[in-house]
């Protein structure tokens, strides 16, 4: 049962399975994309192994996640000489060339001042050679989700590394929290339209790596540091979402940091999911490029426009609960409106306050949709036996509710622990927008199927 909670004269009902995951999560899925980086969790062993757990169900991969390892006197004392002892030991152990570090709960509550720690440890050590970069961005889970953890890494390594110089032709590209499958389609399309990029994080082989029989403590790819550098130089940059890290006011993304002081020209888009977004973003390319798209993206087009047709009649009408990261909602929300499917639930863990403006503004949806951040699996469950929706989009999450309520479950984003090939769904793209299609009309035609009467063979 809800437990409701008063506070300054304000009732509060506490989250009892939230619909989100720890801050530094997300800024260690970043550090993951930088090239020779090694995550380290500032904070309690017990951050660190949740955090490695979670993400190896996920991507299958071997994620490699240090851990300052914090005890009763280090809560007390500080974590100065944890933080010092690490960072010796990850230097030794893996010669990494940058080192990220994200602050816990704990560590940000007992005022480690980690500007002041860094400096003097790059002082002391200001001799040695093998010293690798080290950047930190603060991810305290109690001010935000693990999205504002991944953008405010980016903004950090940006932060840390872009310098100014010569004008170049390249585009920089933050996708913000895709799989990898999405960011290798979305280095394949730069590449066809002819278009240099830098993808800030790039873990497109990194959390998905080939088979080599040997076990690498530092993967092969991600942005290189003279990648990180040379942002600042870009020609522009394209910049996916709306709410990206915005629950705090005061909070600036990465491109808005480039734009602001190397007068580099932002551009923001939704997530190209679905045709209309997806049109969008090659309208871009072809405005930044001065080319035409490709004739293999405009027969992707067609042929995703000729699925929309032939499944219709199994979609149209159908009402979809929707949950996940604000703007993986917002863009699946607009997917949706497109293929005829009413949301009748869009819920999110994240707490901007901007889910609602952006779905209204960016979205206008045919229907009215209940829409809700700082939500729970708890009140999603609650809501759907309400609303009798035909299919739930989600994440593995949510399959209790699905199991319970006996509604299929299409599952999409992050995490997907139940399923193999998390890392492998794409989302993006007419061609990410063409599997997500036939997941949900097939999920849809399942279920129908398998509560048929009498059964059938043929649709």
């Amino acid at each position: 049962m809800e437990k409701a909670i008063e506070h300054k004269d304000k009732a509060f009902t506490s989250t009892r399975n939230a619909c989100k995951v720890c801050t530094p999560l997300g800024g260690s899925i970043v550090f993951k994309g930088i090239e020779g980086c090694v995550p380290l969790i500032h904070g309690s062993q017990g951050c660190a192994t949740y955090i490695r757990r979670y993400l190896i169900s996920h991507y299958k991969e071997p994620v490699d996640i240090a851990s300052t390892n914090f005890t009763e006197e280090t809560a007390i004392f500080g974590g100065e000489k944890n933080l010092f002892i690490a960072l010796k030991n990850v230097t030794k152990q893996y010669n990494p060339k940058i080192i990220g570090i994200a602050t816990t709960c704990l560590s940000e509550v007992i005022g480690d001042d980690m500007r002041k720690i860094l400096h003097k440890y790059k002082l002391d050590n200001k001799e040695d050679e093998t010293l690798p970069e080290l950047v930190f961005v603060n991810t305290p889970s109690f001010m935000g989700t693990h999205v504002n953890g991944f953008h405010d890494a980016v903004w950090a390594l940006v932060n840390a590394f872009a310098t100014s110089g010569t004008t170049t032709q390249n585009i920089n590209i933050f996708p913000g929290f895709l799989s990898p499958a999405d960011l290798q389609h979305l280095k394949q399309i730069f590449t066809d339209i002819g278009l240099k990029t830098i993808m800030t994080p790039d873990y497109s082989d990194i959390l998905d790596n080939e088979y080599t029989g040997e076990y690498e403590k530092l993967p092969k790819g991600g942005t290189t540091i003279e990648e990180l550098q040379q942002t600042a130089n870009s020609k522009a940059s394209i910049e996916f979402g709306y709410v990206l890290n915005k629950s705090n006011s005061k909070s600036q993304t990465a491109a808005e940091y480039l734009e602001s002081t190397f007068d580099v020209p932002r551009i923001n888009l939704n997530i190209p999911i679905g045709i209309k977004a997806t049109d969008a973003f090659f309208e871009t390319l072809e405005s930044i490029s001065k080319k035409e798209t490709p004739e293999k993206y405009r027969k992707q087009r067609g042929k995703l426009i000729d699925a929309y047709v032939d499944g219709h009649k199994y979609v149209f009408g159908k009402k979809a609960v929707v949950y996940g990261e604000e703007d993986f909602v917002i863009a699946m929300i607009s997917f949706l409106e497109e293929i005829g499917i009413e949301t009748v639930l869009c819920a999110s863990g994240g707490s901007s306050g901007l889910l609602k403006k952006v779905i209204q503004e960016k979205v206008n949806p045919k229907h009215t949709i209940n829409i809700n951040d700082n939500f729970d699996f708890e009140e999603i469950a609650e809501t759907c036996k309400e609303l009798k929706p035909d299919i739930i989009i989600g994440n593995s999450k949510g399959y209790y509710i699905a199991r319970e309520l006996g509604i299929p479950l299409a599952r999409v984003g992050f995490p997907i622990h139940d399923r193999l090939g998390g890392s492998r769904i794409k989302h993006i793209g007419y061609e990410g927008t063409q599997a997500l299609f036939d997941l949900i009309a097939n999920t849809l035609i399942q279920q129908m199927q398998d509560n048929s009467p009498v059964g059938y063979k043929y649709m």
